[in-house]
């Protein structure tokens, strides 16, 4: 994205990262895009992966106006449901069982709680900006992609060959070639960008350059 004159911040998740002291929970994290989108001179276009993909969907289904565009990213699963509760069910009792207090499991299940009834279908009708969804071919959560595209006309949806759920790690050079389209469809300025991985968020544009 430096290259092409564009910045990206990476923003951390409660629980991830810089932050993984702090207790996940669904408010902190829309709470966490929203600081960083705050601090853009200009609405940014905005990248989420996996959880920052449904994450950034709720954001910008509940903030009209802040944001250029949003680009979806391994998130094509409705998520609610009894699949989730019974993985919910099995992360609860191996937190439960494991010595060491639980570890990554504990923010599983305060992922998954916090996720409970959450439905991407719904938000994406909300949106009125404009959205791509892009897959890896390989990625098990794009069993609802055709219908979260069918959902807002004008939605564009990117399946990437030979690539899996980290579709931006699988293929970088599909995936950069698809954000960079979007921020050229959007007439972005270079420096106008905002991209979220997962489980990070990334943000811009920002008034001066910011370190990820």
């Amino acid at each position: 994205m430096r290259r092409h004159g564009h910045h990206a911040v990476a923003v951390d998740l409660p629980a991830h990262g810089t932050r993984a002291g702090d207790r996940f929970t669904w408010d902190g994290a829309l709470a966490a895009i929203d600081e960083a989108v705050w601090a853009c001179a200009e609405p940014p276009l905005l990248v989420g992966l996996s959880l920052g993909g449904y994450i950034s969907l709720a954001y910008a289904a509940r903030n009209e106006g802040k944001l250029a565009g949003v680009l979806l990213a391994g998130c094509s699963t409705e998520i609610r449901g009894k699949p989730v509760g019974a993985y919910r069910f099995v992360a609860h009792r191996l937190r439960r069982v494991l010595s060491d207090g639980g570890g990554s499991w504990d923010i599983v299940t305060d992922v998954l709680g916090a996720m409970k009834g959450y439905s991407s279908l719904t938000d994406l009708r909300r949106i009125n900006v404009p959205v791509w969804l892009v897959n890896g071919r390989r990625d098990p959560l794009r069993l609802n992609e055709r219908r979260l595209a069918g959902i807002r006309p004008g939605t564009r949806l990117n399946v990437v060959p030979r690539a899996g759920h980290d579709v931006n790690s699988h293929a970088p050079a599909a995936f950069n070639r698809i954000v960079l389209g979007a921020l050229r469809e959007l007439g972005l300025p270079t420096g106008r960008l905002a991209h979220l991985p997962a489980p990070r968020l990334a943000v811009g544009p920002l008034p001066s350059p910011v370190g990820s």
